[in-house]
């Protein structure tokens, strides 16, 4: 009896795994709790918040139960593999009567409550969903008696009627569930428009406010990075650890920088007639409702530079000792979070409109505020923009990210005096900065992609000329 016993409460309970939400990981440090023991959750219900060493990540929970026992508090450092929390699958049955035939689940098991059929495609968090096309009803929430759901069945059969067959569950990230919660949005009437018809923020947000205009945005995708928490009175240093994001930016750093032999070059540049250009673009209708600014050009001027190019666009295989030509522009945008550095990139870039770009970047920028920032997002870019223009700064000296190249630093645009058809006048002027792997871009190849971004700064109308 006892073993019986032991077998049935064991049954009972279900353990959701810390998963390798990126490419490889090993570990992840539990941020914030959204449950607890007692509260009811549900397939694909967002139970915590960890963060990898690439990036901060929503998991939701792949079964319906009560949450039984969290296994780490916050703040804990949690190994792939390990079972992060216990969910009773089961409430309120008794353990010792699971074979009871008045438990309907052993009396008539429904044939898809076995073994699950259908897989859903795996989004950022989630892992692969098990039996997408049925879903176990929990106890306590039928409304139907238990023939309803056969007799429905055998109706189709017996081409009486339609089975009723449950909708597919929408298919969004775990930050656009979440802003389509908070703007109560039914991600069910979201028509979506995201490659594999994932619903993207956009969606969400033409849901809501189909007409609401979007406001003028400062030249940068640079999130705002909140203030320092205050020091207590008398403290005279304090310790941080580095861990999760923090790490793995200074190991990238410290091997891009000691591995790839970097150059930098410079040049200013007259970018009035762009800034003309996204003036006009704003008020362009085709442009509605995707934000324009100067970074906007710059990306597009960068990747019809790549085009007339094209050994900018590629990397240095070690291991190999090959040299491979990427034909694809995976775009790199690196920004500023409250957990560090990121680069996400824009894939395919090369083939995107100016108005995709346009809605390309917006959402970039709208989940690196966020922080949610996928670990997917942030892999397999070719060729990176900075923008420390936004804080004011001139220029620098970008260090590569790895496995790309190239990166190209944007500074400040600030009127200047300036010589413009042989007369100083007021322009506005900028400069950038080149940092590129000189084992495979010679100082020509450098040299000449530069100018060309830069010519088209000057001259934006080159943007169809050469493109």
């Amino acid at each position: 009896m006892t073993a019986m016993t032991d077998t049935s409460n064991a049954a009972r309970f279900r353990e959701f795994k810390m998963p390798d939400v990126g490419e490889g990981l090993t570990e992840a440090e539990i941020l914030k709790w959204y449950v607890q023991p007692g509260d009811t959750v549900t397939d694909g219900q967002v139970v915590c918040e960890v963060e990898t060493a690439k990036a901060a990540v929503e998991l939701p929970i792949p079964f319906d139960g009560v949450v039984h026992e969290l296994r780490f508090p916050e703040g804990t450092t949690v190994d792939v593999g390990q079972v992060i929390i216990a969910v009773d699958v089961a409430p309120g049955s008794d353990p010792g009567a699971a074979s009871a035939p008045s438990e309907p689940e052993a009396a008539a098991p429904a044939p898809e409550a076995e073994a699950p059929k259908g897989r859903q495609p795996v989004l950022v968090g989630y892992g692969v969903a098990e039996s997408s096309t049925k879903r176990r009803a929990r106890k306590g929430a039928e409304t139907a008696p238990p023939a309803a759901a056969p007799a429905a069945v055998q109706a189709e059969l017996n081409g009486q009627g339609t089975a009723a067959v449950p909708e597919a569950r929408p298919l969004a990230k775990p930050p656009v569930r979440k802003l389509a919660k908070d703007l109560g949005i039914d991600l069910a009437t979201v028509t979506p428009t995201g490659v594999g018809g994932v619903i993207t923020r956009e969606d969400v947000h033409a849901a809501a406010t189909p007409a609401e205009p979007v406001a003028p945005s400062a030249p940068s995708v640079e999130p705002a990075v909140p203030a320092a928490e205050p020091v207590p009175a008398g403290a005279r240093e304090t310790r941080i650890p580095v861990k999760g994001v923090r790490k793995a930016i200074a190991q990238a750093m410290v091997g891009s920088a000691f591995t790839a032999p970097h150059v930098t070059e410079f040049v200013t540049v007259d970018v009035t007639r762009t800034m003309k250009l996204v003036a006009e673009l704003k008020e362009d209708k085709d442009m509605a409702g995707v934000r324009v600014n100067p970074l906007l050009v710059i990306a597009k001027a960068l990747l019809v530079a790549i085009k007339r190019n094209p050994g900018v666009n590629a990397v240095w295989d070690e291991a190999n000792q090959e040299i491979v030509q990427k034909h694809y522009v995976n775009l790199g945008i690196a920004a500023a979070t409250p957990r560090g550095l990121i680069v996400p990139n824009i894939k395919d870039a090369h083939d995107q409109t100016l108005p995709q770009l346009a809605a390309s970047l917006g959402e970039l920028v709208a989940t690196a505020r966020d922080g949610k920032t996928s670990p997917a997002a942030m892999a397999g870019g070719t060729v990176t923009i900075t923008n420390v223009g936004v804080f004011g700064v001139d220029t620098g000296t970008p260090i590569i990210n790895p496995g790309e190249s190239a990166i190209l630093a944007v500074g400040a645009i600030k009127l200047q005096p300036w010589v413009h058809k042989g007369k100083v006048k007021p322009r506005q002027v900028t400069t950038l900065a080149l940092s590129f792997d000189h084992r495979l871009i010679d100082g020509e190849l450098g040299s000449k992609f530069l100018a060309d971004i830069a010519a088209i700064l000057e001259q934006p109308k080159r943007l169809i000329t050469w493109a």
